[in-house]
């Protein structure tokens, strides 16, 4: 383990042992891939480690841990997560706003990357869930986003179906590898697949899978930092000559 990777671990493991002997609810910041990765590790070695998973939303890539059992303890207290909605003051002028806009601009006021959690672009409105502590500065601060002047609220929730929408792909596989349904998915040679899980960067169920013949499992969630991700749905069927037909949902 790497000497940052095991700061993480480290830092996992005391909220989750300060829950335990204290009683009470801790939570981590937003965690990305590889800090998932990280706690996957510390679960395999640590059992019974009492925790709930969140972003803001059903199907955040970015989470929060919380740690600590509700039935237990007799009483929960909510994720701190805000979202913010910042659209445009008009939409007619408005740049084609990306996801490393929203993000560059959002930086750039000083805040950490671990304070933000998923932000979600739709016809250049961007959504995004902050820690409370920073939700305020962030709702105040953030007044333009590349060359767009912005305006900024408070909402409960995502605009429902709007988001995390998964298409039902079919891909013909020579075997049930990992490697081979990156590539096929991401429109990859298998050694550039091969390359991406050499360096890390690919993730089953949060977890860094380093082995290029891994079998996924249906339901598993395979991301490829810089690619996408999706859910493996498992075999379908077999072409006349004999590749598998796998089912696949990709995030889009």
């Amino acid at each position: 383990m790497k000497d940052e990777e095991e700061l993480i671990y480290k830092r996992l493991a005391e909220l989750s042992r300060k829950s335990e002997d204290g009683g009470y609810f801790t939570f981590t910041d937003f965690l990305g891939l590889s800090e998932q990765s990280v706690f996957a590790v510390l679960t395999a070695k640590e059992r019974g480690i009492r925790y709930t998973a969140f972003g803001g939303a059903e199907g955040c890539e970015r989470i929060m841990l919380r740690f600590g059992d509700a039935d237990e303890m007799g009483y929960e207290i909510p994720f701190p997560i805000r979202l913010i909605k910042a659209e445009p003051k008009s939409a007619k002028y408005a740049d084609a706003l990306t996801h490393r806009d929203f993000l560059g601009a959002i930086l750039n006021l000083g805040i950490e990357r671990s304070t933000v959690g998923d932000i979600l672009i739709r016809d250049s409105v961007g959504y995004i869930f902050v820690k409370d502590e920073i939700a305020e500065y962030v709702k105040e601060s953030l007044t333009k986003v590349k060359h767009t002047d912005m305006v900024t609220s408070f909402i409960d929730e995502l605009p429902e179906g709007a988001f995390f929408k998964t298409e039902r792909m079919r891909i013909l596989l020579s075997g049930e590898r990992i490697d081979a349904a990156v590539a096929k998915v991401f429109s990859l040679s298998r050694e550039d697949a091969q390359a991406l899980m050499k360096r890390g960067l690919v993730y089953v169920n949060g977890r860094v899978c380093e082995s290029n013949s891994y079998t996924p499992k249906s339901g598993d969630t395979i991301s490829a930092r810089g690619h996408g991700r999706f859910i493996y749905r498992g075999v379908s069927g077999s072409s006349r000559k004999g590749k598998l037909s796998v089912e696949i949902d990709l995030y889009v």
